[in-house]
């Protein structure tokens, strides 16, 4: 088992990456676990899978599970469904000291954390993420939001969870296109921060993918690693180090926009088209090689994710896809920060991009096929 300490002033929990654990959610998760009945919050595929495991563990110690089943999609991080999870765990008599389990992706860990984070102004949560996107990203560092019609994760709060449980036997029951777009994440860390780490999966990528115990643990231990490194530097994305961990995600939150946060793109093949366009575009302003831009697009189309905007088949121009981006939560005192890259594992955040500028590219990715 790799274990990952996310020390933060206050408020440290561990990450722990292994087989089993959810079989064992009694034990792994024993001291947050003080009453008798359990609240776990549940995307409906994830319980489908893995209920019974988890009942079976919780009833052997005595625990009463108790399920809030959400469906799957963006489509749940709604008003709705948050009116409807907070009723709930008033109803089932969730307090302060309690916690709740999140068993599914990055979708019901976002619902749960921002419902625990305004249930009478806070309660705890345990992450229980089940694919590997959730495994690597959006279960650590306490960023909980829900979507609204004028954009996604606009509405929400920091709020840690007391736990993460990674529990590696989750991802043999995603389909391959859902693991697919989990790797992107870990792709990140290398592409961002890690040249040696971008170097492995270079070479151990296609083992990652295809689960062999070995890769797969160190592929997330190592992705958990570098992002709690970040998230211990800047909880609260204040200083500029958090901020990196948006490479991709600005040019592929405009393709999600476009694409109507959909089954068209997920938001994984999203960030990777993402990177491959931050990649380009930092080599068009003369700080990244063209090889390495090169070597980003050839890691993307490795893995099997989609490296050309044009293949997505969208009506709109560059203009269009910059103007999705004006809606970013990023956007400081009307100017939008880009993640760019001046190496591989060189990261930065430039604050100097005119959209016009953004919106002439895109119009070449659009044009280059």
């Amino acid at each position: 088992m790799a274990v990952i300490p996310v020390e933060l002033a206050g408020r440290s929990y561990e990450v722990r990456v292994s087989r089993g654990l959810l079989a064992d959610i009694a034990g792994e998760a024993g001291a947050y676990l003080r009453k008798q009945r359990v609240p776990i919050v549940a995307d409906a595929n994830a319980r489908a899978h893995w209920g019974a495991v988890i009942t079976a563990s919780l009833e052997a110690a005595g625990k009463e599970p108790r399920w809030f089943e959400v469906e799957p999609g963006e489509g749940s991080k709604s008003w709705d469904s948050l009116a409807r999870l907070t009723d709930w765990l008033l109803a089932e008599g969730v307090e302060r000291g309690d916690h709740v389990l999140a068993l599914g992706g990055g979708v019901v860990g976002d619902l749960t954390g921002f419902a625990c984070a305004i249930l009478k102004r806070g309660c705890g949560f345990v992450q229980l993420p089940t694919t590997l996107l959730a495994q690597v990203d959006s279960s650590v560092g306490g960023k909980t939001a829900i979507n609204t019609s004028a954009g996604k994760n606009l509405i929400g709060a920091f709020h840690q969870p007391s736990l993460v449980l990674a529990d590696l036997d989750t991802l043999s029951t995603l389909p391959p296109r859902e693991l697919r777009a989990g790797y992107a994440e870990v792709l990140k860390y290398g592409v961002l921060g890690d040249a040696a780490f971008f170097d492995w999966l270079a070479t151990s990528g296609k083992q990652v993918l295809a689960l062999d115990d070995e890769a797969l643990e160190q592929a997330v231990a190592s992705s958990v690693a570098a992002k709690a490194r970040i998230v211990t530097e800047d909880e609260r994305e204040t200083t500029g180090a958090r901020a990196l961990l948006n490479l991709g995600h600005t040019f592929g939150h405009a393709l999600e926009a476009e694409t109507g946060f959909s089954d068209r793109l997920l938001h994984g093949e999203a960030v990777a088209l993402g990177m491959v366009l931050a990649a380009r575009y930092s080599a068009r302003r003369g700080e990244l090689s063209q090889a390495d831009a090169e070597r980003v697009t050839a890691a993307v189309d490795a893995a099997g994710l989609p490296s050309e905007i044009a293949a997505l088949g969208m009506a709109a121009n560059g203009e269009k896809l910059a103007d999705h981006m004006l809606h970013d939560k990023k956007m400081d005192a009307g100017t939008l920060p880009f993640i760019l890259l001046r190496g591989i594992g060189k990261a930065y955040l430039a604050k100097d991009v005119e959209m016009k500028d953004i919106a002439a590219f895109l119009d070449e990715e659009l044009q280059a096929q």
